[in-house]
């Protein structure tokens, strides 16, 4: 690892140092973010642990951060339910730095500006360790998923299509 790459630490990486929680992070070259399904295909993961972050916006207006795995599809009326709210939608991603402090393909449900209600999907708890963004393109945060739930104060429910 290069000396840059020991000098990178996200907002997601001093939470989780606060906080003493164990997790590993990787380097990757990103030179262009396409979804998390590219990104473990270039990094040879399973798609059933490395977990991307969403961004809806309820009817009420307020925001939920939704995490499941990168080749599934998050199912708008269970995470709804999951929340409290009669309808969920994507947030545009011109949007998202300005709301969690992220870009897209950065992304993580740890730091943002704001702690937003966040619901893990629960295949989340099939696994010993967890593969999510560190807060920014070409970082990854391995952990496991009590921790990571822990320390969001997240849920996990039953969101995405069977």
């Amino acid at each position: 690892m290069s000396k840059k790459e020991k000098a990178i630490k996200t907002n997601a990486m001093r939470i989780l140092d606060k906080n003493k929680i164990s997790y590993k992070v990787k380097y990757y070259d990103c030179q262009e973010f396409i979804d998390g399904v590219h990104i473990a295909d270039m990094l040879s993961q399973p798609y059933e642990i490395s977990f991307k972050t969403l961004v809806l916006k309820g009817k009420s207006g307020e925001h939920y951060v939704f995490v499941l795995p990168v080749d599934k599809e998050i199912d708008m009326k269970k995470a709804a339910k999951a929340v409290g709210e009669k309808s969920v939608e994507m947030v545009h991603v011109k949007d998202i730095k300005s709301l969690t402090g992220y870009i897209r393909g950065g992304c993580t449900s740890i730091g943002m500006k704001k702690q937003f209600p966040t619901v893990f999907d629960q295949s989340v708890t099939l696994h010993s360790e967890v593969i999510i963004s560190g807060g920014a393109l070409g970082i990854q945060i391995f952990i496991s998923p009590a921790d990571l739930v822990k320390v969001t104060n997240g849920k996990v429910e039953d969101i995405i299509f069977n």
